[in-house]
């Protein structure tokens, strides 16, 4: 069922929602009203005034989050002449980039990394974010979390949270089409029992809460995706088409006879907001967007018979449909075992059979898929977990237990993927030390990631938002980094 309850007053200091309504899509014409003035209060926003290279270039956004923490040696960051502890236990392979290498468990990401920027200066100091859910929290919104005991646990989510990162672009940059602006699949951000930090919209209210698509299976069922269900997406079957169409002409004769009334509505422009809400519910584009059955069987075993692979695939297709932003993420818990990228053992073998190769056949397909296709001219693709694992293998960094199989959590240094929308091809961007420890170039801490982000869809970090108590934030209180536009 799509849930999309009303905003939260402004002036609420207590966290609760003051109008909560439930809406379902196809259902009655009350759905059209309150959708409406969601769509209106999105359309407040102001653009940015334009910036440095790169502002406003990506029409849509894929975030591959790999919550888990992957570790930068073992995939896209190996060293050489090292100790045999801190050395991959992979073998090193020439990309497409001369004097540039990535494990031997990335072949089909190491041929299309001309197409992409690698950051391997990923970095920041951890203060109660050596776990999971603070740094999850970080990355999707660009603040630390209140509330961090010293393991890094936090409370659950809080209508008090800052807003993650696709809530605020929605929210500023609402789509240009009928569809749905903001898609979270395939399972929720989670460590241990703390489900779903970082990932809602928080004080800007439910309005600007992605829609989640969380198909049933566990973590281990890899073909989840072929069972998506999308029933609240269609029309009630008690109400056609053409009925729900009469209750929008009989609402728009009704207004007609009272022209005080629309008056006083008048600068709030609710026809054209109901238009769209509407428009949403007839379309059809984002019940077709969903279906995976219109791929070929070659692309959909090119990205991957997968969960994750099916995932970055649904991803190109919601995006083409007019979806502002996606996040598709790693579609095992944060911190648990076989597909995990918490490796701290069993490194060797969760590497080489489970997680690398999922990761290597989808993220490569989405991004030569979005070349071909023209789009990755005005998508931005970003893929990045929430820190990288330590240079040395059975070391303790967290408070856990490794083996000599396994690597421990690391924030100093790690690397993530970013291409598309104004980003530089072909390029790496910053420098690790010789054991992959620490960046010695062109340090970038991810919320200076998140403002960039921002800079690409056109609105100025620094813009200023409301919290729940009515106070004035930034967005972000980061600059983009002008290094990674072309």
């Amino acid at each position: 069922m799509l849930v999309i309850p009303g905003q939260r007053g402004k002036d609420t200091c207590d966290g609760n929602v003051s109008r909560r309504e439930l809406l379902r899509v196809g259902g009655s014409a009350v759905l059209g009203l309150s959708l409406a003035d969601v769509l209106k209060h999105q359309a407040q926003a102001k653009d940015a005034p334009v910036g440095s290279p790169g502002f406003g270039k990506a029409k849509s956004v894929i975030l591959v989050y790999l919550q888990g923490g992957p570790s930068h040696l073992d995939l896209w960051d190996p060293k050489d002449n090292v100790p045999d502890n801190v050395r991959s236990v992979f073998k090193p392979i020439d990309t497409k980039l001369p004097g540039v290498q990535f494990t031997e468990v990335l072949p089909k990401l190491a041929q299309v990394n001309d197409k992409f920027t690698m950051i391997r200066s990923m970095s920041y100091t951890p203060i109660g974010l050596f776990n999971h859910t603070a740094a999850i929290y970080q990355l999707h919104t660009g603040y630390t979390a209140d509330k961090v005991s010293p393991s890094g646990q936090l409370e659950p989510p809080s209508p008090a949270d800052y807003p993650t990162m696709g809530s605020n672009i929605i929210r500023l940059k609402p789509p240009e089409v009928p569809m749905l602006p903001f898609v979270m699949m395939p399972r929720p951000l989670q460590e241990s029992n703390v489900i779903g930090k970082g990932g809602s919209a928080g004080f800007l209210g439910r309005a600007f809460d992605p829609y989640t698509l969380y198909p049933t299976g566990d973590d281990m069922d890899l073909a989840k995706l072929d069972r998506i269900n999308i029933d609240d997406l269609k029309l009630r079957s008690e109400i056609s088409t053409a009925r729900l169409e009469r209750r929008s002409r009989l609402r728009d004769t009704i207004n007609a006879g009272m022209p005080a009334l629309d008056k006083a509505v008048s600068k709030s422009a609710i026809n054209e907001y109901y238009g769209k809400a509407l428009g949403l519910v007839l379309s059809g584009r984002a019940r077709d967007a969903f279906d995976l059955n219109k791929e070929s069987t070659e692309t959909r075993e090119r990205y991957g018979r997968n969960t994750f692979g099916q995932s970055c695939l649904l991803a190109r297709r919601l995006v083409e449909a007019g979806t502002r932003f996606v996040e598709v993420i790693w579609p095992k818990v944060a911190n648990s075992d076989n597909h995990s990228w918490d490796v701290h053992v069993g490194l060797s073998t969760r590497m080489k059979t489970q997680n690398s190769p999922m990761l290597d056949s989808g993220l490569s397909a989405l991004i030569a898929d979005l070349d071909e296709r023209g789009m990755l001219e005005d998508t931005l693709v970003v893929a990045l977990g929430e820190f990288g694992r330590s240079p040395i293998r059975g070391v303790s960094t967290s408070g856990n237990a490794n083996n000599d199989d396994g690597r421990d959590h690391w924030p100093y240094c790690y690397t993530a993927v970013v291409a598309g929308a104004g980003t530089k091809r072909g390029v790496v961007y910053g420098k690790s030390d010789k054991t992959a420890s620490a960046p010695i170039e062109n340090p970038v801490h991810p919320i200076q990631l998140v403002a960039t982000v921002y800079h690409a869809v056109g609105i100025d970090p620094s813009t200023i938002v409301y919290n729940h108590l009515n106070q004035p934030r930034e967005m972000v209180q980061a600059e983009m980094v002008s290094g990674l536009m072309a």
